[in-house]
């Protein structure tokens, strides 16, 4: 059983290249399997250290991961010669961001964001399914991930408001 992706458009990239590390999600998109769950899980670590952060300061850290995820996006799809490759992840590493802003504090809540990120993700109920078969180049690549984090951020708030 092979774990990591032998696509000859992924050879086409490096870690060593800080765009295309940034864009497989500091390696985990190399997954031959799920790369999307694995780039999700990447960002785990990091939100959980912004977590710790101040409100403004994890959501500017977000924005600018997210504007930011444009260019990597774009650039790593261009090197690759295939838009939108499941091995680029750094759309679900903002997506999950997205998610956590002002998340309650606590592993349970990081949980929770997680399923919800990944079941948005996964299920592209409308608009996010038109977005991503419709709008293309990096901003494409990011927008479905940006806005099924923004679906995910809003059922993570209303669980916890009536929970």
């Amino acid at each position: 059983m092979k774990f990591l992706s032998t696509d000859p458009a992924v050879l086409k990239l490096s870690l060593k290249n800080p765009v295309h590390f940034l864009a497989l999600g500091f390696g985990s998109g190399l997954a031959a399997k799920a790369p999307g769950t694995f780039g999700t899980l990447a960002a785990v670590p990091l939100v959980y250290l912004m977590s710790h952060l101040s409100l403004t300061a994890f959501i500017i850290i977000t924005l600018i991961s997210t504007l930011v995820g444009f260019y990597i996006c774009d650039k790593a799809a261009k090197d690759m010669g295939v838009h939108d490759h499941g091995a680029i992840v750094w759309d679900e590493v903002a997506g999950l961001m997205i998610t956590m802003i002002a998340a309650p504090a606590g592993l349970i809540w990081l949980v929770i964001g997680f399923a919800l990120f990944r079941f948005f993700d996964i299920l592209k109920p409308w608009p996010i399914r038109w977005l991503d078969a419709k709008v293309h180049g990096g901003f494409g690549i990011m927008i479905d991930d940006v806005l099924a984090g923004i679906f995910a951020l809003v059922c993570l708030q209303a669980i916890y408001y009536f929970v």
